[in-house]
């Protein structure tokens, strides 16, 4: 074994000097910068403003080639994914599907049935509001249509509905943290950016618990984040003192100079980041951009600001880089940022700002109608902000792409899956439904034939259902940011495309090998996917959550508000 720490320790010396540098020059054709009356007022000097939108990169290995020896056995961990709600499984206001989020889905693919992820059973399903359960117990109750005369009646049960959550959480069963002995495999959390994975521990997050009060108005659980971050860190093994990235290192260390035990250089197989978009998502959940300024790397001060200038971003990124370059990690899977613009929970308003633009004129709750907004009232942030946002988005992920080729110049075997571009290409009122916003290097993303077989087929609109039956979106669950069931199949798909190129073998249950391509089972994936399989209809899922969220300004609470420890 000591001769393999070795050989790992001079490879990661000789990658030494670029572990904190980028690749020369763009990897990808820069766009215009847009005039100086399509910028928005206080937008900062480092954001580059562009016209067009750049285009996606479709190389994982970004052109730059990495010798890849002969494996001498498998690693004990075949997965590890280190992320935000979009790893962790988040869907409709909660997590609690973890056992079909994307790297478990992958997991399932690859035949290995030791893939360890943190569980969030208990009434109301998931933590800290799952709306889907709450849409579906105001139907069972009411019916397919809220009459004016039961509206209080449904306030009544909602907020009763609510606090059995709330107590559950806090002072009931999911109070109890649960006897993990191993650290898992899915370390992602909900709700965290670049510096949280840096700093954040259970420890830390226990520390700000404290003795949570009952209240009979705010009826979100209290400091539901670190709860459900406290499930994925604590471990006998790990104890409470491992951040995401520490744990996964320790992962990593998992060697064996036994062929039959592991690999004796890489505990891991392969490593998934995906990581960021919480940089950004607070834009559209608060539907506020302030940029960030000092403290931006402080857990306890950042949670002033919604958007991370780039230069912000890349600081962060510098770090989490040095860190995953000394997890022992075969191959290191990145992915970029989605643009947060696209989700559904922030819908554009009135025609698009010129012909053949990507962007509205004002974006707001998807649930106000054209004739009803009023900017004079109504939450939104303008098509001026939305594209600063999307070009420090692109500017991310440009640091990003660096990152990655700088890597493989140093001989590490890393990829870039470029999520952002993937949501590009599915964007419905964006680019669909608007020819002359397309630019020349779009094209429409293929659904899986099971998906294009639906009626309708599914969309990136907000959810919505009448009667039973689904008339718009499917791809986003019911909170317009986080994906359905069969949405994570296809991004376990993406993900899984670029593992296949990178020479991982994908097996049956019983060891068998399994021949390209490999595919998502979305046959078993859609009886899952309860939104999409079997919808509910209380008023229409969108007019109903535009409801609880006046009633119960759940987004807000939800998304938009971050406590002293992170989340």
């Amino acid at each position: 074994m000591g001769s393999a720490r070795g050989a790992v320790a001079r490879r990661r010396s000789r990658a030494g000097a670029g572990a904190r540098g980028q690749a020369d020059g763009p990897l990808r054709k820069p766009t215009p910068d847009a005039p100086p009356d399509l910028r928005a007022p206080g937008t900062p000097e480092d954001v580059r403003v562009t016209l067009d939108p750049p285009a996606p990169y479709t190389d994982p290995t970004l052109g730059v080639a990495v010798a890849r020896p002969a494996p001498r056995a498998t690693p004990r961990n075949r997965l590890v994914a280190l992320g935000d709600s979009l790893t962790h499984g988040f869907q409709s206001g909660a997590i609690f599907n973890t056992q079909i989020s994307y790297p478990a889905l992958i997991a399932n693919e690859l035949g290995w049935r030791g893939f360890r992820y943190p569980t969030y059973s208990g009434p109301g399903g998931g933590i800290p509001l799952n709306i889907e359960a709450l849409v579906r117990d105001l139907e069972k109750e009411f019916g397919d249509r809220l009459s004016w005369w039961e509206v209080g009646l449904a306030v009544f049960r909602a907020r009763h509905w609510m606090d059995g959550v709330e107590d559950w959480w806090e002072r009931g069963g999911g109070a109890q943290e649960p006897n993990v002995a191993s650290i898992n495999h899915n370390l992602a959390v909900y709700g965290w950016d670049l510096r949280d994975t840096l700093d954040l521990t259970a420890a830390r997050c226990r520390a700000v618990l404290g003795t949570p009060k009952d209240q009979f108005l705010r009826q979100v659980v209290e400091h539901a984040n670190e709860r459900a971050a406290i499930r994925v860190l604590h471990s006998s093994e790990g104890g409470d003192d491992l951040t995401p990235l520490a744990a996964a290192a320790r992962l990593g260390e998992q060697v064996s100079d036994d062929p039959a035990q592991g690999d004796p250089e890489h505990g891991i197989e392969t490593l998934i980041v995906f990581l960021g978009a919480n940089n950004a998502l607070q834009a559209v959940t608060d539907l506020k951009v302030n940029w960030s300024a000092d403290g931006y790397d402080d857990v306890a001060r950042k949670g002033a600001y919604t958007v991370w200038r780039p230069t912000h971003f890349q600081a962060e990124l510098a770090e989490v880089a040095d860190a995953v370059r000394g997890v022992r990690a075969r191959h290191v899977i990145w992915g970029t940022v989605p643009h947060v613009t696209i989700v559904p929970v922030a819908r554009g308003i009135g025609g698009k700002l010129r012909p053949g633009s990507r962007y509205f004129p004002y974006y707001t709750r998807p649930w106000i109608a054209d004739p009803d907004f009023d900017p004079r009232d109504d939450p939104y942030i303008t098509g001026a902000e939305a594209r600063a946002v999307d070009s420090a988005i692109d500017q991310y992920n440009d640091a990003i792409a660096q990152t990655v080729a700088a890597a493989r110049r140093d001989g590490l075997d890393w990829y870039l899956l470029d999520c952002a571009g993937l949501l590009d290409r599915l964007a419905q009122r964006r680019y669909l439904e608007d020819p002359n916003a397309r630019p020349a290097w779009w094209s429409p993303y293929p659904l899986p034939p099971e998906l294009g077989a639906l009626d309708p087929p599914p969309d990136s609109r907000f959810f919505q259902a009448d009667g039973g039956r689904r008339s718009q979106g499917g791809l986003f669950s019911l909170d317009g940011i986080h994906p359905t069931t069969v949405g994570y199949g296809i991004l376990a798909q993406e993900f899984m495309n670029v593992m296949v190129q990178a020479g991982v073998a994908f097996q049956t249950a019983d060891g068998t090998p399994r021949p390209p391509p490999v595919r998502i089972d979305f046959r078993r994936l859609l009886p899952l996917d309860t939104l999409v399989a079997d919808p509910p209809s209380v008023d229409s899922e969108l007019r109903l959550i535009g409801w609880v969220d006046r009633q119960f300004d759940a987004l807000r609470r939800l998304f938009g508000v971050r406590t002293p420890a992170g989340g």
